[in-house]
């Protein structure tokens, strides 16, 4: 397992006052998931321990955590029952078991068993304090339709009711964390709406690697840069959580990374090996971007009415 740090942030470029606020000290995991649950746990459990060695006080693990990912396949009979139930299932004991031994907050991912007549669960992120108990969870909002990733046929999208929740733990002085997931990562409507709610800091559990129908085009360039670009539009921090190795019809690409305001990468995982990377957050960052680039102060709502129009057949049209 490789350890990255970047234990002393860059300077604010745009600061006019020196930031004496301490650091936040934020962990990622990526990692492969292994048939052998037990094994999988242990050495899940053995990096969450490393990053609180690291002096990590929160520790971000990928989407789906303790599962295969199943939608490499479109789902048949009633997808849900495979789910888990959110309090009492594997993916909340173990986060909250190894929350408690190490001292560390965790966040981790799930597959949630909500039954209703779509035979479909929720895609959900959880954040557990130190004590166990948990402090935050947010459903998957946009759910991924395309060949290797049939999500519709697994997940139904969050409800539309608080959408965009940014979570105040008190156990991270309540810095305002957001917790979408993967495919929420390419949509920039999304990092706008947590950036306005105030989330410094936005998280997204990530499932991500080739494309079955197009094997030889690498997206890692692309998704990396879409989201880089959103925190810049946004003010906000990124910790990208991914998982690494070959599932099968998937060759997950890691390359999991924490970005800064400023577009930085303060710390990035290769493509293949598992990884802990553990970053010194200066939260100051987000305030000096936004007042020299006061892009949420500046916004035009009364023109955005198109963005919100019913999009017309099974794809957008441009013209």
């Amino acid at each position: 397992m490789i350890i990255k740090t970047a234990l002393t942030p860059p300077v604010s470029l745009a600061a006019t006052a020196p930031d004496t606020a301490t650091p936040l000290r934020v962990a990622l995991v990526q990692h492969a998931w292994q048939e052998d649950a037990d094994a999988l746990k242990r050495s899940l459990d053995e990096a969450i321990g490393e990053a609180a060695r690291l002096g990590a006080r929160v520790v971000f693990l990928p989407e789906l955590t303790l599962s295969r990912y199943p939608a490499f396949e479109r789902g048949t009979g009633v997808p849900g029952d495979s789910a888990e139930e959110l309090l009492t299932g594997p993916t909340f004991t173990f986060a909250a078991e190894a929350a408690k031994r190490h001292g560390v907050a965790v966040h981790a991912s799930l597959y949630e068993y909500a039954p209703a007549e779509d035979g479909l669960g929720y895609n959900t992120a959880i954040l557990i304090s130190p004590e166990g108990e948990l402090v935050g969870k947010t459903h998957k909002l946009h759910i991924p339709v395309t060949a290797g990733y049939y999500e519709d046929t697994y997940f139904r999208g969050g409800p539309a009711e608080e959408p965009y929740p940014v979570h105040r733990p008190a156990c991270l002085d309540e810095v305002g964390l957001g917790l979408p997931t993967c495919w929420d990562e390419w949509f920039p409507e999304v990092a706008r709406a947590y950036s306005l709610a105030g989330a410094e800091i936005l998280v997204y559990p990530t499932a991500i690697g080739s494309e079955p129908d197009h094997p030889d085009f690498d997206t890692q360039p692309l998704w990396q840069q879409v989201i880089v670009g959103n925190g810049i539009a946004n003010g906000t921090f990124m910790v990208v959580p991914n998982r690494t190795g070959d599932e099968g019809a998937i060759q997950f690409y890691g390359s999991s990374f924490i970005s800064d305001p400023y577009g930085r990468i303060l710390v990035q995982a290769p493509r293949d090996e598992e990884a802990v990377l553990v970053a010194d957050l200066a939260l100051g960052q987000r305030g000096d971007w936004l007042t020299l680039f006061p892009f949420l102060r500046t916004r035009r709502p009364d023109t955005y009415s198109s963005l919100t129009a019913p999009v017309v057949g099974a794809e957008a049209t441009v013209g």
